[in-house]
């Protein structure tokens, strides 16, 4: 539990007033691993790292940060952590040198290393010749490394990255990655969380989290072959919208939904589902172009998770 590399969460809650942020997750990570929350804007992914950067209190429940417990030692939490917003936390009035320099002070770095870090987060953010650049003239993907690069400055063995590539062009993206992977095989813990599906299946496990709750949690592969209850569909037709909710109701299909320019359906059994979906829609009058099985998406297991976990609270009202 007490793992100077790892997170160790325990029956963690966030209430503000009446209304319930984070409802009971539990969970625990392994040193140097990457380790994706992943959910929709407002799931509770930001509270829940607040609280484990020691920026927020945990209204019950409790949170072992590199051997530290958040709610009574927030202090030597944040010593031990780095800690990247997606609001970047640097200061575009300044130079690139500057902003470095003024982290390295706040993160107590010791004089006879800031050099070195200095030239390691140059080196790391790729932007060695450009130190006397005004940060608010720096293009996003550039900030964004500068900003990784100042959270880590103090080589923190866990690394907190919220929304870290939001606003990012894919390009960028996918070069914040490579970082992010480099920083998890020298062994730092990563815990990032991000509403993009495409930047989950870069993480090694996932929490996916929904109106505060951990509704599945496991590598993307695990993800994809256990959650989905039942078989996909790849569907494309004419009319979409009356095609779509004419397969709500029918039989053998469990879900229908929107993907693009074509329907994803969830099926008990795809072999038997297929011409039986073909003869329902043609006799809705609905043009089929093309229908196959397919491999589910992370999105898929999102959207078939989360309908369930409604379902299943509107079955308890009712």
């Amino acid at each position: 539990m007490h793992n100077g590399n790892s997170v160790a969460i325990e029956d963690l809650v966030k209430r503000f007033g009446d209304f319930v942020a984070v409802d009971h997750i539990s969970l625990e990570t392994r040193r140097g691993e990457i380790f994706g929350f992943l959910g929709p804007n407002g799931a509770g992914k930001s509270t829940t790292i607040r609280m484990l950067c020691g920026l927020l209190t945990p209204t019950s429940g409790r949170a072992i940060v590199a051997g530290y417990d958040v709610s009574r030692e927030p202090e030597a939490v944040r010593q031990n952590i780095g800690y990247m917003s997606q609001k970047f936390s640097l200061y575009n009035d300044l130079k690139v040198i500057e902003n470095i320099r003024l982290f390295a002070g706040l993160y107590g770095v010791p004089s006879d290393a800031l050099k070195q870090r200095i030239e390691w987060v140059l080196e790391m953010a790729n932007l060695k010749g450009q130190e006397n650049l005004i940060v608010g003239t720096l293009p996003g993907g550039w900030k964004q490394r500068l900003a990784l690069g100042c959270a880590v400055l103090h080589k923190p063995p866990i690394l907190f990255l919220d929304e870290p590539t939001s606003g990012v062009d894919p390009i960028s993206r996918r070069r914040f990655w490579d970082l992010i992977h480099a920083m998890g095989s020298e062994g730092v813990t990563v815990f990032v969380t991000t509403h993009y599906m495409e930047e989950a299946e870069y993480c090694n496990r996932l929490a996916l989290i929904f109106r505060g709750k951990m509704v599945a949690l496991g590598t993307p592969t695990e993800l994809k072959q256990k959650s989905m209850k039942g078989e996909l569909l790849l569907v494309e037709c004419e009319p979409l919208g009356p095609a779509v909710e004419a397969l709500q109701s029918a039989p053998n299909v469990l879900d229908a939904a929107v993907f693009g320019n074509a329907l994803h359906l969830v099926v008990r059994n795809a072999d038997s589902a297929i011409p039986e979906v073909k003869q329902y829609l043609a006799d809705h009058q609905i043009a089929l172009q093309r229908i196959e099985k397919i491999r589910p998406t992370l999105e898929d297991v999102f959207v078939s998770l989360t309908t369930e976990h409604d379902r299943g609270k509107e079955q308890k009202a009712s």
